[in-house]
């Protein structure tokens, strides 16, 4: 490692406000580059978020660093609190467009006890009982960690826990026996709940047959706890260069040379935390070793108290129904009812009107009364699935200062901020007895046919729903 570099930890005067380049629905990261400045998609969460925190303008001319982040989502920003934080280091975070401009801004705002897309049974199949005892600690602290920083920001947190609720009859004995895990094994107090229990203390889901309660989650509004975040690292010294996209990288006199339109980042270490928005060979210790999948949202227009009493919406608790392809729903602090599910397979195509229409139905047949309620705000985003459906927060090669963390599956409103603290922790050299779980000391798995994976996909989708919905 050199030692001649010198880092200026003072924070330069902010470069002029950079145009803001119009917001591209059709971004599609397999075919897609990472794009430069472009505005926020028009999320319900952008529109109602306030004034954005000021950042560090655009990347003007070649810089050095200690320690650099690619990506300003919850990850990236939750890393470079706990380096400023931590171990006295002020990061420097790149971001393509706007600041907390993908997952980050579009997801349902969802906080669970949860990362990936396996249940806790699946873990004790796939690596044993004590593997995945360990694992659920580790997941635990870290949803104890995140509700410590969402009780520092305002960003109109809606506890209560979490519904997983039965859309078919066949459905309960799945959940039951997860509740049985959950409370046997890991000592949760996860509770069954009939279809009438489920109707007089929650909501009158026309589809839900009874539901799984988890006394561990907390909905939010995800860009609040973000700009909340993004104030809290600058105020402790944290760069955030947005309009910055990194367009490659390479090794340079035992550094890392990162290759931005505007200049040279030279960094000692670097973590990459860009979720579903990582661009095809940015990185080739990540090419093929996510599967971006496209995620729609819709919020309806504020609803009347007649309207609420009308569709059995009696709490603020979010949801999540049975199917593979699942439907994710809550009633808002302010009174709009959210829902979200599967889109199109590629960016070209996010835009057709049938992707919003299958929201719509699938609100519809919840909640019939509410068919032809008003959709105010309509958007969607790449999830980052990893190929074992598991995430990693990883050094992929140990003979390069490059980090990773990345394929929470949908579920990385909460684990991203234990993910960023173990990304800081790591790249800081820190040892200790989490290293040693799935998560954290493999790389992510490619997969043989990753070049065919839309056509994959495609198939799978068409098996997901024969399956949710008539087998």
């Amino acid at each position: 490692m050199d030692t001649h570099m010198s880092f200026d930890t003072s924070r330069p005067a902010p470069a002029a406000a950079p145009r803001v380049n119009a917001y591209n629905p059709t971004y599609d990261p397999l075919v897609s580059p990472p794009g430069q400045g472009q505005d926020y998609a028009p999320t319900y969460w952008v529109a109602t978020a306030g004034t954005p925190p000021e950042d560090d303008g655009p990347i003007q001319g070649d810089v050095d660093a200690d320690v650099v982040i690619v990506g300003s989502g919850f990850t990236g920003l939750s890393a470079a609190l706990t380096l400023a934080r931590d171990f006295g280091v002020r990061a420097l975070v790149l971001e393509a467009n706007r600041a907390v401009w993908g997952c980050t801004s579009r997801n349902g705002g969802q906080g669970q006890n949860a990362s990936g897309r396996l249940y806790r049974s699946q873990w004790i199949a796939r690596w044993g009982m004590d593997t995945a005892k360990r694992l659920d600690a580790e997941i635990r602290e870290g949803f104890e960690y995140w509700k410590s920083l969402v009780a520092q920001v305002d960003c109109d947190a809606q506890p209560g826990g979490h519904l997983y609720t039965a859309h078919r009859q066949k459905k309960m004995a799945f959940l039951a026996n997860e509740a049985q895990v959950m409370r046997d094994v890991f000592g949760y107090d996860a509770r069954m709940l009939s279809q009438a229990e489920l109707r007089e203390r929650y909501v009158h889901d026309h589809e839900a047959v009874g539901a799984m309660h988890e006394p561990d989650g907390v909905g939010v509004h995800p860009l609040k706890l973000a700009y909340g975040y993004l104030r809290q690292a600058r105020a402790l010294g944290v760069r955030v260069h947005p309009s910055s996209p990194v367009l490659g990288w390479r090794r340079d006199n035992g550094v890392i040379a990162l290759q931005t339109p505007s200049g040279v980042v030279r960094a000692r270490r670097v973590a990459f935390a860009t979720g579903g928005y990582t661009a095809q060979g940015v990185n080739p210790l990540l090419d093929n070793r996510i599967m971006p999948v496209l995620s729609n949202s819709m919020v309806t227009r504020v609803l009347t108290d007649a309207e609420r009493e009308a569709a059995g919406l009696k709490s603020t608790v979010f949801i999540t129904d049975t199917r593979t392809l699942r439907f994710y729903y809550r009633l808002l602090p302010d009174g709009r009812m959210q829902i979200g599910s599967r889109s199109a397979l590629r960016g070209a195509d996010a835009q057709h009107p049938r992707h919003l229409a299958l929201l719509r139905e699938g609100l519809a047949r919840k909640f019939p009364s509410l068919r032809d309620v008003e959709v105010a705000y309509s958007w969607w985003g790449w999830v980052d699935v990893s190929h074992d459906m598991m995430p990693r927060v990883t050094q992929p090669d140990p003979a390069q200062p490059v980090y990773y963390a990345f394929g929470y599956g949908g579920n990385g409103v909460a684990f991203s901020a234990q993910a960023g603290k173990r990304l800081a922790q790591r790249m800081m050299g820190k040892d200790g007895a989490p290293w040693n779980l799935p998560i954290y000391d493999t790389p992510l798995p490619g997969h043989l046919f990753a070049p065919f994976r839309r056509l994959g996909q495609g198939l799978l989708y068409r098996w997901y729903h024969l399956r949710d919905e008539l087998l």
